[in-house]
């Protein structure tokens, strides 16, 4: 019933007066604007629960095992707001989570973004951030879109995921391991 209150936003970033993370903002605004957080956690845990069950590729939990057993730093970067990503990065055991925060009011959800939206250049930020703070690892980075080719030349190895033909062909231009994970 709220979700017509994202048309504003929408047409905004349509017309590039707003960018995604207003829209991000507005829909979690329309849609959960309000809902307690006990609420937004147990929602979670099913969410996450169905996606680890039925959501994940096997070569992407393969890869990230192989990572997990030779002791790698895993760090789990995502636009995706702080509601669920968090989840599931303690569910795949990774020692550090960075998204997109949402603000709350005590204890209800208000939806206005507390980060810049965890994309584009603020990803690449965020990246910069974790070379900073960790200068003697190797870093690896595993994206699904053309928009992550920014922070992976901030990376030692990078690898394209499942991602749009345009994505694969710029990946290749820039040398950039394509895969398609199933």
């Amino acid at each position: 019933m709220r979700l017509p209150q994202v048309i504003p936003a929408l047409a905004a970033f349509a017309l590039g007066r707003a960018d995604r993370g207003a829209l991000k903002s507005s829909a979690i605004r329309a849609v959960m604007a309000g809902y307690g957080r006990s609420e937004i956690e147990q929602w979670t845990g099913e969410f996450v629960t169905r996606l680890l069950q039925r959501g994940t590729h096997a070569d992407g939990l393969a890869a990230l095992e192989a990572h997990r057993s030779a002791g790698d730093f895993l760090v789990l970067l995502s636009a995706s707001p702080d509601l669920y990503v968090p989840a599931i990065g303690r569910a795949l055991g990774f020692a550090q989570t960075l998204c997109t925060g949402i603000q709350w009011n005590g204890d209800r959800l208000d939806g206005h973004l507390t980060t810049p939206n965890r994309r584009d250049v603020e990803k690449t930020r965020c990246v910069a951030q974790l070379r900073r703070e960790h200068p003697s690892l190797r870093m690896v980075a595993y994206g699904n879109a053309a928009s992550d080719l920014e922070h992976f030349a901030l990376v030692d190895h990078a690898t394209l995921v499942n991602g749009s033909a345009r994505a694969r062909r710029a990946a290749a231009g820039l040398d950039i391991d394509c895969v398609t994970w199933h």
